[in-house]
């Protein structure tokens, strides 16, 4: 006897049918294998700077992010206890680690430090961010038409020699998208992502005393 398709499995379709319009989307959930176009997003376009160089090092961790979040795929949240992933997209690299390679630019890009990487240069570095990342998401609208890009990522700022956290901040960032097309989505992404980014920088200059440029 073939099992008749229950009530969630039906809203769950249709709402995710009614997001993801579009013909490569609906080619995706009809079975059909379609290649996944890849996305990455950019540092911000305006980067926080500092007046000067300092000596010290700056190594930037690997973010630590639930199970959702730890690959390369767009998730996208019909409903609030929901994860869909976007069918005919995905990110250039697993979340984390696009993550880290952007904060790493960030603070390259600020002037504030010597060397700013992964790995510190010696031993250890001078100091550490760490990071958690919360939430990385798409959330669909109750009409399906929109959606709001949603960020959510938590830092410490760790002193390497004596392993002291200087400070912790919680950082968010949302952006409203009118479309629910790929690229509007990844687009939403970036701005959210470049605000949140901005906003790092600003908070971690500050926690060891480095003045901005204005």
């Amino acid at each position: 006897m073939t099992a008749k398709p229950t009530l969630r499995t039906i809203t769950l379709s249709l709402t995710l049918t009614a997001l993801l319009s579009g013909c490569s989307a609906l080619s995706a959930l009809s079975g059909a294998a379609t290649p996944l176009d890849d996305y990455d997003l950019t540092a911000p376009t305006t980067p926080v700077t500092a007046r000067s160089t300092t000596s010290r090092q700056l190594v930037v961790e690997i973010p630590t992010a639930p199970g959702a979040l730890t690959n390369d795929r767009i998730l996208i949240r019909p409903h609030p206890l929901q994860a869909a992933y976007l069918p005919d997209g995905k990110w250039a690299e697993d979340v984390p680690i696009m993550l880290q390679t952007l904060m790493v630019r960030s603070f390259e890009d600020t002037g504030a430090f010597r060397y700013v990487g992964r790995t510190p240069l010696g031993a250890s570095g001078d100091f550490a961010l760490l990071t958690e990342l919360t939430d990385f998401q798409a959330e669909a609208a109750a009409d399906g038409k929109s959606a709001t890009i949603r960020l959510r990522l938590t830092a410490r700022m760790v002193r390497e020699d004596d392993a002291a956290v200087i400070s912790s901040r919680t950082f968010t960032s949302t952006a409203d998208v009118a479309s629910t097309e790929t690229l509007a989505l990844v687009e939403g992404f970036n701005t959210a992502n470049q605000t949140l980014l901005t906003e790092l920088t600003t908070w971690a200059l500050g926690t060891v005393n480095i003045s901005l440029k204005r």
